[in-house]
């Protein structure tokens, strides 16, 4: 087997869980980024805007903090604030619109100065609840606009969509599904433009990780899948579980694995998932793991003729070359 080539980041708010097993959980972000840092392989920490860090911080002390706990930024992540509930990019009022735009940019020029070179756009709230709650065309024109300015601002900078299809703020998203959202960097068509895909949003929006990432290749480029975010859940509708890598749809989670591999993913791997009872630290080694075998696996099924079962369109043969061997 070729030497492993990825690296590992992990989500940093899963380090305030269990703080009665390390009260590293209660010092904030400084005591969150030291506790990741004992995560055995991990490398990265992908840090959130303007959660983590913002505007008034002082990037040095947070690099600082990086490099003591052994780990550099992998990306930069978006979290809107509240008030900007009735939408982000999509937002009726002009002025929350520019305000959103001129958070990711800030999220860039963050980004810049940790030494990353990705900014991963998710919104909370780019959607809306009720039929007639929108104007569907119009939502789409502002999300469209929106990329491209930023896009056009940063352009050194990656700039990622993380679709989600629904939660609890948003019922229907603006961009709620891989087509949508590769139509959306088709149309954006700016060369710092790109996605990244979440394994349990894809789930949730009933499709195939691994078909989702075919499909991503087919229509805009491998080079457009910039981050993939890890994690695993039961699928009920509007849930969002944010299990262990491969806990509930193992044989998806090989076949997305598999997928990476051949459209050599150069992308670093992001575990976005949620402890919640477990040791945050424990969890995130066994994630680390799980992926480390499966792309093992990914190798060996390779090896043993997957491709060709694959093209004769054989489910049983499939069945069989999988289950050699164990997980």
């Amino acid at each position: 087997m070729t030497r492993f080539p990825l690296l590992f980041a992990s989500r940093l708010n899963s380090m305030k869980d269990r703080p009665e097993l390390d009260p590293l959980a209660t010092k904030g972000v400084p005591g969150w980024i030291e506790r990741q840092g004992k995560v055995r392989g991990l490398s990265l920490a992908d840090l959130n805007y303007p959660q983590h860090v913002n505007a008034s911080s002082n990037l040095t002390d947070v690099a600082r903090c990086l490099r003591d706990a052994g780990l550099a930024c992998g990306a930069v992540c978006l979290r809107f604030p509240a008030e900007m509930r009735a939408g982000a990019f999509t937002n009726p009022d002009p002025a929350l619109r520019r305000a959103a735009v001129d958070l990711v940019l800030g999220a860039c020029d963050a980004a810049r100065s940790l030494g990353a070179s990705e900014v991963v756009v998710w919104s909370a709230y780019c959607g809306y609840d009720y039929s007639f709650g929108c104007c569907h065309r119009e939502q789409w024109r502002l999300v469209v606009a929106a990329f491209r300015e930023v896009c056009e601002k940063r352009p050194g900078i990656k700039i990622s969509l993380e679709f989600k299809p629904t939660d609890e703020n948003t019922r229907y998203f603006a961009v709620p599904s891989t087509g949508a959202a590769c139509l959306l960097v088709q149309q954006v068509n700016r060369t710092n433009m790109g996605l990244t895909l979440d394994f349990g949003h894809l789930i949730a929006a009933g499709e195939n990780p691994a078909q989702s990432l075919a499909l991503v290749e087919a229509t805009v480029g491998r080079d457009k899948l910039f981050g993939v975010q890890l994690n695993d859940g039961y699928g009920k509708s509007g849930d969002e579980d944010g299990l262990c890598f491969a806990s509930v749809h193992p044989r998806m989670a090989l076949e997305f694995v598999y997928y990476l591999k051949k459209m050599a993913f150069a992308g670093h791997i992001y575990f976005d998932t949620f402890p919640g009872r477990c040791d945050p630290v424990l969890e995130a080694e066994r994630n680390i793991r799980v992926f480390q075998r499966l792309w093992e696996k990914a190798e060996q099924i390779g090896e043993a003729g997957i491709e060709g079962v694959m093209h004769e369109q054989d489910g049983m043969a499939a069945l069989r070359i999988t289950e050699e061997g164990g997980w």
